[in-house]
């Protein structure tokens, strides 16, 4: 995984450089500010157009990218990238405007006026500005606050932003020294996006057709269903990993949901383990037998190829206990060899527990129930108390999902006792 994360890091970083490489062939050197604000617009607006592309290419779902860095750490570059997009973004427009305006002896409200009555500078500003919502809704304050599918929707906003702005770079001089670069990267991006995220999908459909068999009630909120299916092996869908589900049923088919296997695939069989904690989620309770399911993936790289050491650790928190739940049955391993702690509020918030139960007895694993509300005095998951509990924790690979609070307290926890930080595997969302 650690090579993967290095290649796309240094991919992303030596594209921007060609960038650079590109704004420098064609820069001609001068003093006067017009001319300096002219150049800073240009390099600025180079540089968030590729990072647009590269936002674009960290959401197109490339199996061999997701699986070797891992969909929890894109979605961070994703996040973090966007946030310079638009200060790239808005730089690009400042400094344009500011050369203009030196240029004709103006105000820059003149400026404003008169540049707008072309074309293509309208197309960007429109782009500016959807960009500019994207970015507000994604914002955590904000995020909080805006039902999962109107943030899914705005988002989708970056399309016609990437379209208005790449019809304003073809009508100025900015391509013109690297014409080939940009008509590469935007083809390749664009491929990507159509065959990943809509070629696949369709395909899998169609050769799998999954339906929905039953609806299980796990618990307070929580919900199993089992999906029948065929072929359902070409999925090469590996305990620990999730798939995007898609719903066919009244105000849930037009939201792709992110849900683990809840237990290893099993002949044309499928299951997810779902808790209500929005409201796709909530309707999933609802679901009847028989429903159409599209199903795209497998994604993320919480698997047993991250393995490195004999003994393991699986550390689960709340519905995290899904992936952990199939990698608990499957990971390879003799007695004593597998260990899993859970972490839950109450007894009555354990899911799963007859099958954890069974596992455990019949492969001699490990099982722990870590009850008890999150703000007690005493911490389960605190390091000393980590340690205590699982003798010789350093020399163990840890497998850790959970809310995101409770996985980056027990990642540092995991780290004080001892653990280095490559053998801490996790991949932990919030929606």
């Amino acid at each position: 995984m650690r090579n993967a994360v290095v290649r796309v890091r240094g991919g992303m970083l030596g594209g921007a450089g060609v960038v650079t490489l590109l704004w420098a062939a064609q820069v001609r050197p001068s003093a006067r500010p017009d001319a300096l604000f002219a150049t800073a617009a240009h390099l600025s607006g180079l540089l968030a157009g590729y990072g647009v592309l590269v936002l674009l290419f960290l959401m197109a779902r490339v199996p061999a990218v997701e699986h070797g860095v891992g969909a929890d750490r894109l979605a961070r570059w994703h996040a973090s990238g966007g946030r310079y997009v638009l200060l790239l973004v808005f730089g690009h427009g400042l400094f344009a405007l500011l050369g203009y305006a030196v240029h004709e002896g103006i105000d820059v409200v003149s400026a404003v006026s008169e540049l707008l009555r072309y074309p293509a500078l309208a197309a960007a500003v429109a782009g500016t500005v959807l960009l500019a919502a994207v970015g507000v809704t994604s914002a955590r304050a904000v995020r909080r606050r805006v039902p999962h599918e109107t943030w899914r929707g705005v988002h989708l906003l970056v399309y016609l932003a990437t379209a208005l702005a790449f019809g304003h770079q073809l009508a100025g001089p900015d391509l013109a020294a690297g014409a080939w670069f940009w008509t590469l990267a935007h083809t390749v991006v664009a491929v990507l996006l159509v065959w990943y995220r809509a070629v696949v999908p369709v395909r899998q459909a169609l050769r799998h057709g999954l339906r929905v068999a039953d609806v299980r009630v796990e618990g307070p909120g929580v919900v199993s269903v089992v999906m029948y299916g065929q072929h359902l092996a070409e999925l090469r869908a590996e305990p620990g990993q999730f798939l995007r589900w898609r719903f066919l049923q009244r105000r849930l088919w037009h939201t792709a949901l992110p849900f683990s296997l809840s237990a290893p695939v099993r002949g044309n069989a499928l299951r997810i383990t779902v808790k209500g904690l929005g409201g796709h989620s909530r309707r999933i309770r609802r679901l009847r037998p028989g429903t159409r399911v599209l199903a795209t993936g497998p994604f993320g790289a919480l698997t047993a190829a991250r393995r490195t050491r004999p003994k393991v650790l699986l550390i689960a928190g709340g519905v995290g206990i899904t992936p952990m739940r199939a990698l608990f049955e499957t990971l390879p391993g003799g007695p004593g060899d597998i260990t899993l702690l859970y972490r839950a509020g109450a007894e009555e918030h354990l899911v799963l527990r007859a099958e954890l139960e069974a596992i455990a007895a019949g492969r001699q694993a490990g099982l722990h129930y870590l009850l008890g509300p999150s703000g007690a005095a005493y911490d389960p998951l605190a390091p000393q108390a980590l340690a205590a509990r699982v003798p010789g924790l350093a020399e163990h690979d840890v497998y850790l999902c959970g809310p995101p609070g409770m996985a980056e307290a027990t990642r540092t926890a995991l780290l004080r006792a001892g653990v280095p930080a490559g053998r801490i595997h996790s991949e932990c969302f919030s929606f």
